[in-house]
């Protein structure tokens, strides 16, 4: 019976102030939060949900209180400055001292395990280059794009309008003008907040086509047409997956949608608005790459390409069929890795489901080279980039250009509570509540999104330097070493699979994998041959 000896021990103090109150204020105070406990221990008793309340009245409820606070408890004062969950406080002290102009050296040496498996480091110059102060630029758009966009090698990546709030978005479009970078809208539409600040957008175009839908929620043409001609916006980018739940749409409830939102996305209030797993514009490879001709096309011109967490490779391959049969190319691809985030997700789909960044970036990039057709194709990554060596790790590795999205989230005060889901974001970030939006100042953060875009690419261009280059696109694989499982070191090369060009068309691509993939592939299908 000892479990019930907290629960006996509030009733016996709850009838003794009950009596003592009849004499003393002080035990009448007493005795009301000791008579809601009793009533509690009563509840506790009679409920039949919970087991542990059953067993343990009121005491219990400790229970609940620990585990509501064990993130604050794990991340404020466990956590060491290297566990990842997702992202280590190394990582997010870095983004927050950049975004604040504060010094984000280190001292007294790497607290990385340079022995440990998977380590990579990038090859010094014995004579370094100076360096200068990071603008670096890529320009995207192939041969059939009239206006193509010279792109900041470091920008925004995908959040949409409801999954961040107006002050977040405001903050960042406003930093993005500021330092002269470009900001994804995400597939929730071209918002007043993207707008009004005037920085560049990549406008996402997902499955629920929101923004330029019709009733039916299928591609409307002219509705797409009134927005992609809009100064703003650089360039169309179709999100075919998402790393962090790739295969998997969503639905945010009726409950949820302000009139705000539902104008963005062009849905009707009072219903679900569903994004669908897959695209109802195209069915098969060919159709794809004529669905992409037709936005450019559409768009007067402007850069158009797609965004994906990499799956099937003969899916990828097919892809690459159509563009060689059509003749029509995207001007860009984004590579998501499945470490990328999301708002919410099943634990499954983050968990076990897509292809890591580094993987699926080595693969388009050979499948590409290997199709012959990566000139003209600009490749941009996506997924836990939040460092200037992992921008120089991601462009060794095959990439054009980088985008990140939490850490920009960092930059505007995001502290990693992990509350994305709730609505109840701690610092206004990802909350459509007014009075929670307010703590997000944005004339404050959209500083700190330039400083922290500025700053990062500055500390690109010293390491570019160091390397003894001018600038990241004349890095390659074999400037990147990694140390294998055994212990031995090799150039990224040998660490991935590098196959030779234009090997999958002329059929001696010596990459077992790769050829059973092409071979699968058929331009008609995303099923396999």
């Amino acid at each position: 019976m000892s479990r019930y000896t907290f629960f006996s021990l509030v009733v016996i103090l709850t009838i003794a102030t009950g009596i003592g109150s009849a004499w003393s204020h002080a035990s009448l105070f007493a005795f009301v939060p000791l008579l809601f406990l009793s009533m509690l221990g009563l509840w506790d008793l009679m409920q039949k949900e919970h087991a542990v309340l059953r067993n343990y009245p009121v005491l219990g409820h400790m229970r609940w209180i620990f585990e509501g606070i064990r993130p604050e408890i794990r991340q404020y004062l466990i956590e060491s400055e290297r566990d990842e969950d997702p992202f280590s406080r190394e990582e997010r002290s870095l983004v927050y001292q950049r975004a604040k102009d504060a010094e984000d050296k280190r001292p007294f040496g790497t607290r990385e395990d340079v022995y440990a498996a998977g380590f990579a480091w990038l090859l010094h110059s014995a004579a370094p280059k100076p360096h200068g102060d990071g603008n670096f630029r890529v320009k995207i758009g192939g041969g059939e794009c009239r206006h193509p966009y010279d792109a900041s090698l470091y920008n925004i990546s995908a959040m949409s309008f409801g999954a961040l709030g107006a002050n977040a978005i405001l903050a960042l479009n406003t930093g993005a003008k500021m330092g002269g970078f470009a900001h994804d809208t995400g597939e929730g539409g071209i918002s007043p907040y993207h707008l009004k600040p005037g920085g560049d957008l990549i406008w996402e175009i997902g499955s629920g086509y929101f923004g330029c839908r019709d009733d039916d929620g299928h591609f409307d043409v002219a509705q797409f047409r009134d927005w992609a001609s809009h100064d703003q916006v650089k360039m169309i980018e179709v999100k075919l997956s998402q790393g962090a739940k790739p295969g998997h749409g969503g639905v945010l409830p009726a409950a949820k949608i302000t009139a705000e939102i539902a104008d963005c996305r062009r849905v009707p209030m009072g219903q679900d608005c569903i994004s669908p797993p897959g695209h109802s514009a195209f069915s098969t490879p060919i159709e794809f790459m004529h669905f992409l001709a037709q936005l450019r096309e559409e768009s007067g011109g402007k850069p158009v390409g797609f965004k994906l967490c990499v799956g099937h490779h003969w899916e990828f391959m097919a892809m690459l069929k159509a563009m060689i049969e059509t003749g029509i190319k995207p001007d860009f691809i984004v590579v998501d890795g499945k470490e990328g985030g999301t708002g919410a997700a099943p634990l499954e789909f983050t968990n076990h489901l897509g292809m890591p960044l580094a993987d699926g970036l080595v693969f388009v990039r050979n499948a590409l080279v290997g199709a012959g057709l990566r000139d003209g194709i600009r490749l941009g990554a996506s997924g836990k980039l939040v460092s200037a060596f992992d921008l120089v790790w991601a462009h060794a590795l095959g990439a054009d250009w980088c985008n990140s999205a939490r850490g920009f989230m960092f930059a505007v005060g995001c502290i990693q509570a992990q509350a994305c889901h709730t609505n109840r974001c701690p610092t206004g970030v990802t909350t459509q509540d007014p009075l929670r939006q307010r703590a997000l100042v944005v004339e404050d953060k959209s500083v700190r999104v330039a400083n922290f875009h500025r700053n990062t690419l500055k500390a690109l261009a010293e390491i570019v330097g160091a390397a003894g280059f001018e600038s990241p696109d004349e890095m390659q694989p074999w400037h990147l070493m990694v140390r294998q499982k055994n212990g031995e070191t090799v150039p990224a090369e040998e660490a991935y699979p590098f196959i030779p060009a234009r090997s999958l068309i002329d059929g001696n691509c010596e990459n077992a994998s790769y050829t059973k993939a092409w071979n699968l592939a058929r331009a008609d299908s995303f099923r396999s041959a």
